[in-house]
């Protein structure tokens, strides 16, 4: 068996500077309308942030899907700079004096890479900008341990002004240490690395599940799923040798778009208890909560603020997603939270046959179901 080279860059040939005119072209979008105002409004550009413990073969999966034969026009930012530099500086646009993107490639099957050492967001508006419509962006974080500042920028941010959209966090973990990190380090902070990006994955890819030992593979394989779901119960798993998956199950998941009909029927259908671990465990876990009376909508702003920024409980909430039922609406409002990052908007009406009641999954540390279920009734319309 070839050794696993998680470093291996794909075959690339260079292409002339992206941008040469000083001058700010005008976007596809705008071309378009000038055009053809009669087009419907162009769909932004997914954007899926892939993370991993170094070795798990991220870089892997990003080579096999910039040489692969898909038929789908994909860039990759490679990014470097790191926490050195800081996500708050690397996501400012930084204008014409700014430092551009300095390394694209192009690749024969149509796909673009670029390595960003500074602004993110340059790297962003230039790929937008091109002429070849892309199908999707790829942002492997290199330097960054932790996905959810990205993903709160590409999420909702402002700063964010190119037409593109968070589609999901995808986390490659190595099925043959991964129980190693989780287990003698689960109370220190040698591998938090391993806590957050599972906390913070739609997706996670269990990896090198060839090297996990034959004999009792199938068990232990399930026990690394099981550990997986614990920490993340909301992740869909994916089993790879080589990170060898197929792209239609993780592109265009659209993971952080409410109006996206499978994650709201899967969270309103969920009967099984979501809640992971024991009560009083400090580590990182899923805990779900369920309300059946209506809440008030401004009152449910202030408790998930107060969880959130303030952290009013001692409970550090990574993400939560959730529906609500508010007081005096037909419409089935939905949560979505990211770190500090969080929106509440309706989606659509009630149907006949639902049962209208809020439900919101936490994924965190410290988390205390006590506490959540008690504290949520402050937000009712009539307690």
């Amino acid at each position: 068996m070839e050794p696993y080279d998680d470093e291996e860059p794909p075959l690339a040939i260079a292409i002339d500077d992206v941008v040469e005119d000083k001058t700010t072209p005008p976007s596809l979008v705008e071309q378009r309308d000038n055009l053809r105002p009669d087009l419907p409004e162009a769909q932004p550009v997914g954007v899926t942030v892939i993370t991993g413990y170094l070795g798990a073969g991220k870089s892997t999966l990003v080579s096999s899907i910039l040489n692969g034969q898909h038929g789908k026009k994909i860039a990759v930012i490679l990014n470097e700079f790191g926490e050195e530099i800081g996500v708050e500086r690397a996501m400012i646009n930084e204008g014409e004096g700014g430092a551009l993107v300095e390394e694209w490639v192009e690749l024969a099957n149509g796909c673009i890479c670029c390595t960003v050492k500074h602004s993110l967001v340059q790297a962003l508006e230039q790929l937008i900008e091109r002429k070849e419509r892309l199908d999707h962006i790829l942002l492997e974080t290199t330097g960054l341990a932790n996905p959810a500042p990205l993903a709160s920028v590409l999420w909702l941010d402002d700063q964010l002004e190119s037409d593109v959209r968070l589609d999901s966090i995808i986390t490659v973990v190595d099925a043959k240490n991964l129980r190693y990190q989780l287990e003698s380090n689960h109370d220190s902070s040698s591998f938090p690395e391993a806590y957050n990006q599972i906390a913070f994955a739609d997706v996670v890819i269990l990896n090198k599940v060839d090297l996990v030992s034959s004999d009792d593979s199938g068990v232990a394989l399930k026990d690394l799923e099981k550990d997986i779901h614990n920490i993340n119960s909301l992740a869909t798993i994916i089993r790879s040798v080589r990170c060898q998956v197929d792209l239609s199950i993780i592109l265009d998941r659209r993971a952080y778009d409410v109006t996206h009909a499978t994650h709201l029927e899967a969270l309103l259908k969920e009967n099984r208890n979501l809640s992971t671990s024991d009560l009083h465990d400090s580590g990182v876990r899923t805990l779900c909560i369920s309300e059946p009376k209506e809440v008030h909508l401004e009152k449910a702003r202030v408790w998930i603020e107060e969880l959130l920024w303030d952290k009013k409980y001692g409970m550090d909430v990574y993400r939560c997603k959730g529906i609500l039922n508010i007081g005096n609406s037909d419409q089935l409002h939905t949560l979505q939270a990211v770190r500090e990052v969080y929106e509440i908007v309706p989606t659509r009406k009630w149907r006949n046959d639902e049962d209208r009641v809020n439900k919101i999954v936490f994924i965190g540390r410290s988390l205390n179901e006590e506490i959540l279920v008690n504290t949520i009734k402050a937000t009712l319309c009539n307690p």
